[in-house]
């Protein structure tokens, strides 16, 4: 599944014009990234959780070149998924 198939089934399931459930899917969307780029957990019940990981300063080897690279320290989004959507994948 993909965008374009999350939007036929939000236009789908409310009907109105695909133009407007896509932009329903982009404003779900873009909220997510919002709230996550100010470090704010997103809770969506029965789906999981979002959230940012603070991931530390470290050393890594290029593969190719066998070289010693630092690799800075970076946020990384985390998701955690909830009990229902586990027990619905079984």
């Amino acid at each position: 599944m993909n965008k374009a198939s999350i939007v036929d089934a939000v236009h789908a399931k409310l009907g109105g014009t695909k133009t407007q459930a896509e932009e329903a899917v982009d404003t779900m969307i873009s909220s997510i990234v919002d709230s996550l780029k100010k470090s704010n957990e997103v809770s969506i019940a029965g789906l999981g959780i979002f959230s940012v990981k603070q991931r530390a300063a470290r050393k890594a080897r290029n593969p190719r070149t066998g070289e010693m690279v630092d690799v800075p320290a970076m946020r990384v989004p985390k998701f955690r998924a909830a009990k229902a959507l586990k027990e619905g994948v079984k």
